[in-house]
């Protein structure tokens, strides 16, 4: 089982909450932190845009990441969300077989 790391950043920590629970209830994710709040800025729809946003930090396999991607873009607010996965190359064994453990596969 390969683990990876999914940052996703929603509109407020009420999206990112309901987004993290969806993902939870499926099984697609092992665990999400929230940041509250951070500072985005970004061009978009031809401006640079400074925004507020969450940032979800979330745990799970390689294999769940199109599922992932497929369910937030069903329930995000954006029509563009930020879904990036990155690796995780190496870590606590026990942290990483819980993940594989408690994620659906």
């Amino acid at each position: 089982m390969e683990a990876v790391v999914i940052l996703i950043t929603a509109s407020s920590i009420d999206e990112a909450k309901k987004i993290g629970n969806a993902l939870m209830e499926e099984r697609l994710i092992a665990c999400v932190n929230i940041i509250p709040q951070v500072e985005s800025i970004f061009y978009w729809q031809e401006k640079v845009c400074n925004e507020k946003e969450a940032l979800m930090i979330i745990k799970t396999r390689k294999s769940l990441i199109n599922d992932i991607i497929k369910r937030v873009k069903s329930i995000h607010s954006y029509s563009v969300p930020e879904i990036i996965a990155l690796p995780i190359i190496s870590g606590s064994e026990d942290y990483l077989k819980w993940v594989g453990d408690v994620t659906k596969g």
